[in-house]
């Protein structure tokens, strides 16, 4: 895996190196690695995994179709208004 680092701007690199990897999947793959699974554990993993994807893909499918109505949309992030400074009373 390459990153091209241009005009010395490491941080950028480093954000893009951190972006492939996850897609690529190796930070998963460093979690799971970190301590043995045993065979039995590794398959039941993968097949709920398999079962997973199928639904989603199946669920993805049914909506396109119109069988299932798309979910509401998310609202994008709102910041509130900062409250009134309050001034101390002089007693």
């Amino acid at each position: 895996m390459q990153v091209l680092v241009r005009d010395n701007n490491v941080d950028q690199a480093l954000r893009v190196l951190k972006k492939k990897m996850q897609r690529e999947g190796v930070f998963r793959e460093m979690k799971q690695r970190r301590s043995y699974e045993k065979p039995s554990e590794k398959k039941a993993r993968e097949k709920a995994e398999a079962i997973r994807r199928a639904r989603k893909l199946a669920r993805k499918q049914m909506i396109r179709e119109g069988l299932l109505p798309a979910p509401p949309k998310k609202k994008p992030f709102e910041r509130k208004q900062p409250l009134p400074e309050v001034k101390p009373r002089a007693d």
